[in-house]
């Protein structure tokens, strides 16, 4: 969840650039995630919906978001947000798996099959 602390000296839109930022980097915000719209969130805030706007076109500027029209901004993925995301699915599969009896071989066969396919 974003906050802005207005008794800080940083600026309320640089705090929403930074925890967005933080959030993308330790998965919080995982690649595709949506963010709210700028009226939403500048609500929730408390803040200007240009203090959010500008917040959006500079994460957009950096390549951290990008925004689709009217479907919203989204958090852009990175090679590590790969990573972290492949190793949770990669745990539900296990997690899956398991509770269907089946054994690791028998998994590792289902998904070079599937590999296979693509």
């Amino acid at each position: 969840m974003l906050v802005v602390d207005p008794g800080l000296p940083t600026p309320p839109f640089e705090q929403i650039k930074q925890q967005i930022v933080a959030a993308r980097e330790s998965g919080e915000f995982p690649a595709n995630h949506r963010l709210p719209p700028v009226r939403h969130l500048a609500l929730e805030l408390g803040v200007a919906p240009n203090t959010v706007a500008r917040a959006y076109r500079e994460l957009e500027a950096s390549g951290v978001i990008q925004t689709r029209g009217r479907a919203g901004s989204f958090i852009t993925g990175t090679a590590d947000s790969a990573e972290k995301a492949g190793l949770a699915a990669a745990r539900a599969y296990v997690a899956t798996v398991e509770g269907l009896g089946l054994t690791a071989s028998d998994a590792l066969r289902l998904v070079r099959g599937l590999v296979a396919e693509a």
